[in-house]
């Protein structure tokens, strides 16, 4: 087969795929999906699962794995071609998916479908797909007039090139960006691994001195340990002024957020809608808009004084014992860092020496199959970059339960954060299962010096969460494309399984046997691990003020009438600042132009889910605490009634299922370590 995106015989053909495959491929795609719909617009007999639900679904499943790989390569080797092959066929693909939203014949199939005999013999996930199906085909204009559909049709067509535009912008504003120091005393501080990392950046590009970049593996440890105040500056200017008219104003993505929430707003307008926050929760957990305020509200309450002693202490600490007069934005980091040494007697660089990268891979592995009586081994497939890792999760008999791809390092031309993607759902294909795939992404930092990667305590709790995630797609035991793995998963629960991961980052029996000291090849000492626990809950009120500061703007810009410009935005920002923040940030500081997950990613109106899972997920893992962590009867409970459910069911039954209960938010608190009084 000449074009790799249409073999889906295998695993995708990454090797081959090239920008010049993508229009091509996807034009061929659309067809016969446009074929396949016409076919079953025209069958004369009653609809069934098998007559019409499988081949609709055997149709968009071909196009939404082929798009899922140009989407993914997109994200994590973009390049101008790419880029360009992507964005010429984002139109397209939107438009057929939308338009399949509001075809009123498939809409006028599935009700059908539910009024009829045939849907009481469905099994319970079979069910749950066509409920799903009713609903998104209302979310999607079945039922509106022609005028309307077609507004609404240019409306999500533009939403999807916006969204692409916006990420672009911040990808470019962030790889534009480098800082050449040639004035060795700037660099105090900064870790020995970090400098070199960055000379050898400067030297490749036939520069004197460092280059310090944008990219985590870079920033963070400068905001942390650089002793230069202004250099820290510096770095922080650049980084909250990415994709902003402060910054380089050709990549500022102040007019594609106006514009953005703007048809957001018209969108739900045309649904019967009062908001986009409405249209938002139609499809999760929470009821309405004011349910999911008060509950940030209530947090807000709660973890506002732990906040304030936080900055208080920070604020101290910095003008006694290190004559500093004032905590600006660049100082905190910095700061904190110096007090948690100070009070703990231990570094962030110390910790980092015993969690190499194949060490923490085994560890978190072993933990895996020790909960759920899986083993997972390294495996054989093309990737789209050497550094690339492949893995495969067997039973205790050896068959294949699923397969992930591990892409751990920073790079240029990578999106930052850490995420996962589907490659390929699990479905039953006449007698056979198809086995799903992931993609599980980070941006960690690559070996330096002839060392392996070694990893940030923080950095392994990224790897637990994105491997949560990849867990809930790759464990799933629905064989029903629509609700199997996250599909058809209400997503402020989506973060139930991830979040659920990191609390095993602070077991012992966990972390003692996935550490080994880089040089000495020892473990971590068990007084190190007590001291990081005991730190555990530093400043964790700042930081959990920080979230709901970012979900309380989400929800309140996506509740109410749209913001009209891109300044109108950043005052909604400031008044949630006034409310929840505990230190300032200058007039510059241009988060909004950033903030992807709202603007490019899933969770518009629906940021919230990080706070609304965590009450989820501490309480799920309470289980752990009662039973012992490593307790594998608890772990094969969690495994059937949350993982291998995936979206067959609502996410409350399976956390009621796994629980006995429904969740209570004071495993939450505790975790935080907010359970004193305020």
């Amino acid at each position: 087969m000449t074009n790799p995106l249409l073999d889906f015989s295998h695993l995708p053909r990454f090797a081959a795929i090239r920008p010049e495959h993508v229009g091509p491929a996807v034009d061929e795609l659309i067809a016969q999906g446009r074929a396949a719909i016409e076919r079953l617009a025209a069958a004369d007999a009653a609809p069934s699962w098998e007559s019409f639900v499988q081949p609709l679904d055997d149709a968009n499943e071909r196009l939404s794995r082929a798009w899922s790989q140009v989407n993914y390569l997109n994200a994590v080797m973009n390049t101008a071609e790419l880029r360009a092959a992507y964005n010429a066929a984002l139109p397209r693909v939107t438009q057929f998916f939308t338009e399949q939203g509001q075809d009123q014949r498939l809409h006028a199939g599935f009700k059908a479908l539910r009024a009829s005999p045939a849907f009481e013999g469905l099994a319970a996930a079979r069910k749950r797909h066509v409920e799903n199906q009713l609903r998104d085909f209302r979310l999607g204009g079945a039922e509106l007039p022609p005028p309307e559909k077609a507004r609404f049709l240019a409306i999500q067509e533009e939403l999807a090139k916006l969204a692409a535009r916006f990420q672009d912008n911040l990808l470019d504003a962030t790889n534009a960006f480098g800082l050449y120091v040639t004035d060795e005393r700037e660099l105090s501080g900064i870790p020995a691994d970090v400098v070199q990392a960055a000379r050898d950046a400067a030297q490749r590009e036939g520069q004197a001195g460092a280059k310090l970049t944008l990219h985590m593996p870079c920033y963070l440890p400068v905001m942390q340990y650089a002793d230069h105040h202004g250099l820290r500056e510096r770095m922080y200017r650049g980084f909250v002024t990415r994709a902003s008219e402060a910054g380089d104003p050709k990549w500022d993505n102040g007019a594609l957020i106006a514009r953005i929430l703007e048809l957001r707003a018209e969108a739900a307008r045309l649904l019967g809608y009062r908001s986009y926050a409405e249209v938002s929760l139609a499809t999760k957990m929470a009821d309405s808009p004011a349910e999911v305020l008060a509950f940030l509200d209530d947090l807000a309450r709660r973890a506002r004084p732990f906040a304030e002693r936080d900055m208080a202490e920070l604020t101290e600490f910095a003008r006694t014992r290190l004559n500093m007069a004032e905590v600006r934005a660049w100082d905190v980091a910095y700061v904190g860092e110096k007090l948690r040494q100070a009070r703990y007697d231990f570094s962030d660089q110390e910790v980092k020496q015993y969690f190499p990268e194949n060490d923490v891979l085994s560890g978190m592995f072993r933990l895996v199959e020790t909960l759920y009586g899986v083993r997972i081994r390294q495996a054989e497939a093309e990737t789209w970059h050497p550094d690339v890792r492949f893995f495969e999760i067997v039973d205790a008999g050896a068959n294949r339960i699923g397969r992930f791809y591990l892409d751990l390092y920073a790079r240029d031309g990578k999106r930052g954060g850490a995420w996962m993607d589907d490659a390929v759902n699990r479905r039953r294909i006449g007698e056979r299962v198809q086995a799903p795939v992931a993609f599980l992404t980070c941006n960690f930092s690559a070996p330096v010096g002839g060392k392996p990667a070694l990893f940030r305590h923080a950095e392994v709790n990224t790897l637990f969460h994105e491997f949560g995630h990849g867990l809930h797609q790759l464990l799933t035991q629905v064989d029903d494309l629509g609700v199997s793995g996250i599909n058809g998963v209400e997503w402020d629960a989506v973060e139930l399984p991830s979040q659920f991961m990191e609390n095993f980052c602070w077991e012992w029996d966990v972390v003692a046997p996935m550490t080994r000291h880089v040089d000495t090849g020892h473990r971590i000492p068990r007084e190190l691990f007590e001291k990081m626990h005991a730190a555990k809950n530093f400043q964790s009120g700042m930081q959990f003020v920080r979230q709901l500061e970012f979900a309380l703007f989400d929800m309140g810009l996506h509740d109410g009438p749209a913001p009209g410009s891109a300044a109108d935005v950043l005052d909604a920002l400031d008044r949630v600042r006034a409310r929840v923040a505990v230190y300032p940030v200058p007039d510059y500081n241009r988060f909004p132009h950033q903030f992807a997950h709202i603007f490019a990613g899933g969770y518009a109106a629906g940021y919230y889910s990080y706070k609304w899972a965590e009450v989820l997920s501490s309480d799920a893992y309470g289980a752990f605490e009662e039973a012992g962590v490593l307790n594998p009867e608890v772990g094969a409970r969690f495994r059937r009634e949350v993982l291998a459910a995936g979206g067959s069911r609502p996410a409350l039954e399976s956390f009621v299922a796994f629980r006995g209960r429904k969740p209570q938010i004071d495993a939450l608190l505790r975790h935080n370590g907010m359970t004193e009084a305020a």
